[in-house]
């Protein structure tokens, strides 16, 4: 038992180190570009219900022509991530990559390439570990029996057309991962999505680990590929959990156990490419909440969704530029670092690496950041943007009586940083603190 729980540690080693990722949602939903009802571009085919015959006009049309994976990686580790993982078959069924089991694949598109071969050798050209997404549903598939989330939930003529035969989809979608494993060399993560038993419509139940056939699906995983690490989402021998679009406010625990586990989240609410959607989140909240996972032993999945061009949307590629920026003056608070056992004070966050410990101040005060557990326990503090020191003293602040209404007087024994009036111009200032 040791010995495979020591296995198991070593082959997430990279991924806890790393704790910054991109996402890629992509495929013939992007020349939709639209959300639905659900706010999900990637959704549109089930929220909108729309036939096998009307999305058929997103597969003809899908044409790429501008797609350059190799600009896709310089971005993301110039934005400071150190791995990705791409979508290669959303719900619709549509796979980019060259499937041999199926003729609906970007092969068979305008596209008329297999779309995932340039991008795993693009992303380790750059140094970059690379995962797949594969969805455990299929909206397109003739075996896929048809429930509540459906595109077809509402045809009554189909939904009595005769039962579906799960074993023979499972069978079908096992060899789909089984040509994922195979082809493409060392992947380093599989996110599989995703299991839905608790759902039940009356006439249809949602499917899980039973459906899916987990068992045996990871067991030829971990046969094809000893050193992938899988999330949680087969319901069977998970590597890491995967909170979506929501921000723990501590570290992610199960039946009261720690465990490792990344937020997935999205620059503006959407996955796929949903051209109206212009609420995009700015590059300092994302940097916070980059700053939070870590802060809670965390890591960051931060989705992009390109055009049906192959390209990055302009404000996503900003905000992965403004990201990169602050990444290349503070990303040895983030890479290798996780929870303190120090609570940070009011409107800030602490990261820790070994004897460094990060205060990320998201607020920046007037003067002074009171540490009361800290005193005598600093050797040194610098701003880590410029490395340029940040004075300390030990014990009570001196106050007159009318800075004292605006200030808390600090009790003895705390550590006090004097901080410069004039915040540093970066989008999250960062105090690094040596400890002794």
């Amino acid at each position: 038992m040791q010995r495979e729980e020591s296995a198991t540690e070593q082959r997430r080693a990279w991924f806890i180190h790393d704790r910054f990722g991109l996402f890629i949602h992509w495929g013939i939903y992007a020349c939709a570009a639209r959300h639905g009802d659900k706010g999900l571009a990637e959704w549109i085919k089930s929220s909108e219900k729309i036939t096998d015959e009307f999305y058929q006009r997103y597969f003809d049309h899908f044409y790429p022509d501008l797609y350059d994976p190799a600009s896709w990686a310089r971005l993301a580790k110039q934005a400071g991530m150190r791995y990705a993982v791409i979508t290669t078959k959303h719900h619709d069924g549509f796979c980019l990559w060259d499937s041999q089991l199926t003729e609906y694949k970007a092969t068979r598109t305008p596209a008329g390439r297999d779309l995932i071969r340039p991008w795993v050798e693009a992303f380790r050209t750059e140094g970059l570990k690379v995962g797949f997404y594969y969805s455990l549903l299929d909206w397109h598939h003739p075996a896929f029996p048809i429930d509540g989330l459906h595109p077809q939930r509402d045809d009554m003529q189909a939904r009595a057309a005769g039962q579906r035969e799960m074993r023979t989809y499972a069978d079908y979608f096992h060899g789909q991962v089984r040509e994922l494993l195979t082809n493409y060399g060392t992947i380093d993560i599989l996110w599989l999505d995703f299991s839905y038993a608790q759902m039940d419509w009356g006439w249809a139940r949602g499917k899980g680990k039973e459906e899916w056939q987990s068992e045996r699906l990871v067991r030829m995983i971990r046969e094809l590929q000893p050193t992938l690490l899988l999330n949680n989402r087969a319901e069977i021998d998970p590597d890491f959990y995967t909170p979506e679009q929501v921000q723990p406010r501590g570290w992610v625990q199960l039946h009261g156990q720690r465990v490792p586990w990344e937020a997935c989240q999205t620059l503006n609410g959407s996955w796929g490419y949903d051209r109206d959607n212009q609420d995009w989140k700015s590059p300092d909240l994302l940097v916070r909440m980059l700053i939070d996972s870590v802060s809670n032993g965390g890591n960051m999945l931060l989705n992009v969704g390109p055009t049906a061009r192959g390209v990055f949307d302009a404000h996503a590629q900003a905000i992965l530029e403004a990201i990169g920026q602050w990444m290349s003056l503070h990303g040895r608070s983030i890479y290798g670092a996780t929870q303190s056992e120090f609570a940070a004070p009011r409107d800030c966050r602490f990261t820790q690496r070994g004897d460094r410990l990060y205060l990320h101040i998201f607020s920046w005060p007037l003067k002074h950041i009171h540490l009361p557990e800290l005193a005598g326990r600093v050797a040194y503090a610098q701003l880590l943007n410029d490395g340029s020191e940040i004075q300390m003293r030990t014990g009570p602040t001196n106050l007159t009586d009318l800075e004292a209404t605006s200030e808390p007087q600090a009790e003895a024994g705390t550590l006090t940083l004097e901080l410069p009036i004039q915040r540093p111009d970066v989008l999250v200032p960062v105090i690094e603190l040596f400890l002794k």
